[in-house]
């Protein structure tokens, strides 16, 4: 483990980065450094990238990492350090009446999708709801495949639909 693996991959000390961003840093170090490279390549770099990545892979890990900075930061002493860690923005989350506003633009994004696949997946699930209800009348399992038939015709007909406005 480096002492800093932001610093390894050439990355910002930051906890929200995404898997892409560390995987692409990584990738380009590997590229550069491996050992089985014609000139040879830098051991010790590629070294220090490879923990570097594993330490960093998830965001959980990340989170971990940037904590363990943070700590460091503060010093043997118990003092902190005058130098400032970076400030995450919080996450705003959903805006107010964002319930409203998706179930508004659901027929928009119906016309501007695949209405007729949608329609044939929505057919689809009917009849077989009602198949599993005819076949299986009364038997405990039937809830939970309609239910289940339900879910996947939720799951699977997003992408039938429009990609939503930009904001």
């Amino acid at each position: 483990m480096t002492p800093n693996p932001f610093a390894a991959l050439g990355l910002p000390a930051r906890p929200d980065l995404t898997d892409e961003q560390v995987r692409a840093a990584w990738r380009a170090i590997a590229a550069a450094t491996h050992p089985d490279r014609p000139d040879g390549g830098d051991l010790a770099r590629y070294t220090a990238a490879s923990a570097a990545y594993a330490e960093l892979r998830t965001p959980w890990s990340r989170s971990e990492a940037y904590a363990d900075l943070a700590e460091r930061a503060a010093g043997n002493d118990g003092e902190p350090d005058t130098s400032p860690l970076p400030v995450i923005p919080a996450n705003p989350g959903p805006q107010p009446g964002w319930p409203l506003t998706a179930l508004t633009q659901v027929p928009a994004r119906i016309r501007r999708g695949r209405p007729l696949r949608l329609l044939i997946r929505a057919a689809a699930a009917a009849a077989l709801s009602l198949a599993v209800l005819a076949l299986i009348p009364g038997a405990p399992a039937a809830p939970a495949d309609v239910a289940g038939v339900i879910v996947w015709f939720v799951l699977t007909g997003r992408r039938d639909l429009a990609p939503p406005p930009e904001r």
